[in-house]
């Protein structure tokens, strides 16, 4: 038998759920052929397709109530009809039906199935069948864990199955394509490749910090040989930790993009607006997630501002305070299970829980670069076509203001974007003072400009 298309193999599994939808209410509403139950009714038969979808099925061995559960949140997309009949009336109470869960949105005419959908599907006729419901809608089902499908947050005195039933956009574009979009593509993932055009070259840190970035690079370089041809997989943690804290602009991106760039990893910058949620367990659950994707990915994940997440504990005098605590203590073991390596970044080191400070396996202080590294970093920056007038003092400036790297390229951008104007390539003297001005002025505060 030849294999269908990718639509309809999908649009089967929506005419199935259909038929189930119909028994089920019959069944629960002792309608006429009430006698008869779901599970009579057959869910297509993939064994010989090889659609994206059937290619999921036979390889994760789905069964019959997890194809439900997709079914379900596969019709809004495809054929939102197929939901209509859970909008009939309660002839008693004349409103719907509290039990067929769902919710409506000002942007979607039809109806939206919910955790509370699919547990009337599955349980309505059957109580019995409310534990298979709790394991397909838990964190440790597959498809939750492959973010297939997800459920909605509700607040902390809401029934957790009143949350939104969905399909990942990233998986119903594979379902209907076969193409598998690139991971950032993924409204689930929280966070986001990050790269540089620059070079070890481009980066002036003193040597410790150097040799310490060095320790990381021999890591990613020899840590399988380190775990497995030496042995020390039975003595030590897998995975490499560390923390870069220092002032903003010091280079902590910018070394951490670099040891990605130079032993051929990816490196994913984590979005904190994504993660942290005032739901309780939401932000475990969606830092597990980005965990969970990068496990076999041979990522680096880099945590900017890291101590948003993991800031140091309080006195639990409150059910907030051990709600934070249980969250951190969540956090440190998401991050000494990571078999990959792991970067967080601080601008105070002071800010960072001890607990997860004890177990990095380096501490980096990425200070404001001296004298002699200033001068480096300006002669870096206005080494190609934009340079500075010949009456500028470099090596004086270097002195006179203490500037971090990523600052003197704020100034580079501004000095260039003011000399292009003039159609020339040659920063004056005022122009590369104002910059330095306007870098001073973020931070409030006031430089006097030397003769």
């Amino acid at each position: 038998m030849a294999s269908r298309s990718n639509i309809s193999v999908l649009f089967d599994e929506i005419d199935w759920l259909q038929k189930v939808i119909d028994q089920v209410i019959r069944s629960y509403l002792l309608q006429e052929g009430h006698e008869r139950h779901w599970l009579d009714i057959p869910p297509p038969d993939l064994d010989s397709e090889t659609a994206p979808y059937a290619l999921i099925v036979k390889k994760w061995g789905l069964d019959l109530f997890n194809r439900l559960a997709i079914a379900l949140c596969l019709a809004p997309h495809l054929r939102p009809e197929a939901l209509d009949i859970f909008f009939g009336k309660n002839q008693i109470y004349d409103r719907g039906f509290t039990e067929f869960g769902g919710a409506v949105d000002k942007n979607h005419s039809g109806f939206i199935p919910t955790g509370q959908t699919l547990c009337f599907l599955l349980s309505a006729t059957d109580d019995e069948m409310r534990p298979t419901v709790e394991n397909i809608l838990s964190r440790q089902n597959l498809l939750f864990r492959e973010a297939v499908l997800h459920l909605a947050a509700t607040d902390e005195n809401m029934p957790r199955f009143n949350g939104i039933l969905g399909l990942s956009q990233w998986w119903l574009h594979y379902f209907l394509t076969g193409e598998k979009l690139p991971i950032e593509h993924r409204s689930d993932f929280p966070a986001q490749r990050i790269t540089s055009p620059q070079d070890w070259d481009d980066i002036v840190l003193d040597d410790l910090v150097m040799d310490q970035v060095a320790e990381i690079h021999t890591w990613l370089e020899h840590g399988d040989t380190l775990m497995d041809d030496w042995g020390l997989r039975h003595k030590i943690k897998p995975g490499y930790r560390a923390l870069f804290h220092g002032p903003p602009g010091t280079g902590k991106t910018l070394t951490a993009t670099l040891l990605g760039k130079t032993s051929g990893r990816e490196v994913y910058r984590i979005d904190l607006s994504m993660v942290v949620s005032k739901y309780i367990g939401e932000t475990e659950k969606n830092l597990s997630a980005v965990f969970r994707m990068a496990r076999d990915k041979n990522w680096i994940l880099f945590f900017d501002e890291a101590d948003a997440l993991f800031g140091k504990r309080t006195a639990a005098n409150s059910s907030n305070d051990r709600h934070a605590n249980q969250q951190t203590a969540h956090l440190l073991q998401q991050i000494e299970d990571f078999p990959g390596v792991v970067i967080l970044a601080s601008n105070l080191r002071a800010n960072m829980d001890e607990a997860f400070t004890r177990r990095f396996q380096s501490i980096i202080h990425f200070n404001m670069p001296s004298a002699e590294e200033r001068y480096q970093l300006w002669q870096n920056a206005f080494s190609g076509t934009c340079t500075l007038s010949e009456d500028i003092d470099l090596y004086q400036i270097a002195e006179d203001y203490e500037l971090s790297g990523g600052a003197i390229i704020n100034i580079l951008r501004y000095c260039a974007l003011s000399a292009i104007r003039r159609e020339d390539t040659v920063v004056s003297r005022q122009e590369l003072f104002t910059g330095i001005k306007r870098e001073f002025k973020k931070e409030n505060k006031t430089v006097m400009i030397k003769p």
